[in-house]
């Protein structure tokens, strides 16, 4: 059977996922995006279907552990099987869920919030990313792009696990690029700043005083901004591979903000 390339999206029920599924969408890909909740997939499913009727845009609920210290692999497993079965090929592979590791402090959290968190964003990662890389090899390559963060570079409070994670998974992007570039299968990432999603709506005076917010562009990014850069690197960059691309409104670049 002759199989139907896609776009799978992970964490894409709710803002930068959707920004993401709807740029895919609107550039005529069909989509299959994960969430965890199996109500929150299908009323994202309903909404991106009722937008984009002329592509076909499918949403499976999948968790990524089974506890904090195991990876749910027959749950990647499945989710892949179910695309083959379908003759769906993920010609390209966004990995944007990731586990923010919010309130996480290093000398009072247990051992076990560290491991969630690197387990999420690295081990189950590279799962999704090696199941993807097998069925993209027959298939003539393709590209699978991480959503990073600056945070891999510039740490910020309580946020031990997270930036830990991002720093090996920028690692894991280099070595994944180099021993699949003779697949013609492309690796990189995307890697934001702060994004105004939902937690900026909901505290608006925290978001209002947080250094972060003082860019040398004046602004932060919104969910269309980072989904812009991950489609160039599904659909333009065909010669690049194991790079990086920073949308941060320049913060990695100055030594302190200028709070104005």
């Amino acid at each position: 059977m002759e199989q139907k390339k896609i776009a799978l999206i992970t964490g894409a029920c709710i803002n930068t996922g959707t920004a993401i599924v709807e740029k895919f969408a609107r550039e005529g890909c069909d989509v299959v995006f994960t969430g965890r909740s199996e109500t929150r997939v299908r009323e994202a499913e309903r909404r991106y279907r009722a937008q984009f009727p002329e592509v076909t845009v499918s949403g499976y609920a999948i968790n990524s552990l089974i506890d904090e210290k195991t990876v749910d692999e027959q749950a990647v497993d499945a989710l892949f099987a179910a695309l083959d079965a379908k003759g769906l090929f993920a010609q390209t592979l966004v990995l944007n869920a990731a586990d923010q590791g919010l309130g996480m402090t290093a000398l009072e959290s247990p051992l076990t919030d560290f491991m969630r968190v690197i387990n999420t964003n690295m081990t189950w990662n590279f799962c999704l990313a090696v199941h993807a890389a097998k069925r993209m090899i027959p298939n003539g390559g393709g590209s699978i792009i991480f959503v990073n963060s600056n945070t891999a570079y510039r740490a910020i409070p309580n946020r031990v696990a997270y930036s830990a994670s991002k720093s090996g998974q920028l690692g894991m992007m280099r070595a994944l690029a180099l021993d699949l570039g003779k697949y013609n299968i492309r690796v990189n990432a995307v890697l934001p700043g702060m994004i105004k999603t939902d937690r900026w709506e909901k505290n608006p005076e925290f978001y209002d005083k947080v250094p972060s917010r003082f860019t040398p562009l004046g602004d932060v990014a919104v969910g269309e901004d980072i989904a812009d850069a991950i489609w160039y690197f599904a659909a333009s960059a065909r010669n690049t591979t194991g790079a990086e691309l920073v949308v941060d409104g320049g913060n990695t670049v100055q030594l302190y903000p200028i709070v104005k």
